[in-house]
C-alpha cells in the first residue's frame, strides 16, 4: 500500500490531467476542475496554493498566443484591476474560514456556473454599460476568487457577453484568468498561506496539466467540444452539489 504522501501526489497529477484535457477540449476550465476535484480531499486553501503554477503557465500562454493582447488588456483593464482587489480583499475568506464551509462555498459556485452555463441564453452586454459593469465584475470575481479560489463567476460570462471575436475571446478570458492566478497566489501570500511544499506539489503538477491539455487537443477530433462541455457540466453541477451539501452531513 502507498503511504498517505504518495497517494495523495498521484491523485493530484491524475486531478491535472483531467482539467488540462477540459481545458484542451472547452479551452478553459482548469482551475475550476482543480479546486472542485481537489476539494473533495483537502481544504480549498491547499487546493488554491496546488494550482498556481499550471494555472499560470497554461493560461498564459493562452493570452500571449491571441491575435491582439494591446486591445483586449486596453478594454478590459479596469476589470483586471478590479478582480486583483477582490482578490486580495476576499483571500481572508478562504484562509481563516473553516474548512468545511469554505468547501461548501467552492461547491455553491461550482454548481452555480454550471447550473447557469447549461440553461441560460447567450446574451450581450451593451458597450454604454461596460464601463461601468467591468469593475462591478471584476470586483465580484474577485471576491470569490479569494473566497472559494474559482476564477469563472461572473467573469465568464460576462467576457463572452462584450462581442469579442473567437480567437479574441479566448485571448480575453485567459487574461482574466492570469490575473485571477497571480493575485490569488499574491492574496495566500499575503496571508502566509502559500507554503513552500505547495510550490513544489504545484511543479509537479504542471507537467500532468500539459499532458491533459494535449490529450484534450486529439479528444476535440472525436468528440465535439459542444458535446464534451454539456457532459462535463453535468458533471461539474453533481460535483458542486456534493461538495456544498458537505457542511450540512458532516
Amino acid at each position: 500500500m502507498p503511504d498517505f504522501e504518495t497517494t495523495t501526489t498521484l491523485m493530484i497529477v491524475a486531478t491535472f490531467i483531467v482539467a488540462g484535457v477540459v481545458k484542451g477540449v472547452t479551452g478553459m476550465g482548469l482551475p475550476t476542475v482543480a479546486m472542485g476535484v481537489l476539494g473533495l480531499f483537502m481544504p480549498p486553501v491547499v487546493a488554491a496554493g496546488l494550482l498556481i503554477l499550471p494555472s499560470f503557465i497554461t493560461n498564459i500562454w493562452q493570452l500571449l498566443a491571441g491575435p491582439d493582447f494591446k486591445a483586449v488588456v486596453s478594454r478590459l483593464w479596469p476589470m483586471m484591476i478590479a478582480i486583483a482587489v477582490g482578490t486580495l480583499l476576499g483571500i481572508r475568506l478562504m484562509t481563516s474560514g473553516t474548512g468545511v464551509w469554505t468547501t461548501s462555498a467552492l461547491g455553491l459556485c461550482l454548481a452555480a456556473y454550471a447550473a447557469y452555463s447549461l440553461l441560460a441564453k447567450p446574451f450581450a452586454v451593451p458597450a454604454r454599460l461596460e464601463p461601468k459593469l467591468s469593475p462591478a465584475v471584476g470586483l465580484a470575481t474577485g471576491l470569490l476568487t479569494g473566497g472559494t479560489g474559482i476564477f469563472v463567476v461572473p467573469a465568464v460570462p460576462y467576457i463572452q457577453s462584450l462581442g469579442f471575436s473567437r480567437d479574441d475571446l479566448v485571448q480575453a478570458l485567459g487574461l482574466s484568468f492570469t490575473v485571477s492566478t497571480v493575485a490569488l497566489a499574491a492574496g495566500l501570500a499575503s496571508q502566509d498561506a502559500f507554503r513552500v511544499e505547495y510550490l513544489s506539489l504545484s511543479a509537479v503538477a504542471v507537467l500532468p496539466a500539459l499532458l491533459g491539455m494535449w490529450l484534450g487537443q486529439n479528444i476535440r477530433r472525436i468528440v465535439t467540444p459542444a458535446t464534451f462541455r454539456r457532459w462535463f457540466l453535468i458533471c461539474l453541477l453533481l460535483l458542486g452539489a456534493e461538495l456544498f451539501l458537505r457542511a450540512f452531513w458532516s
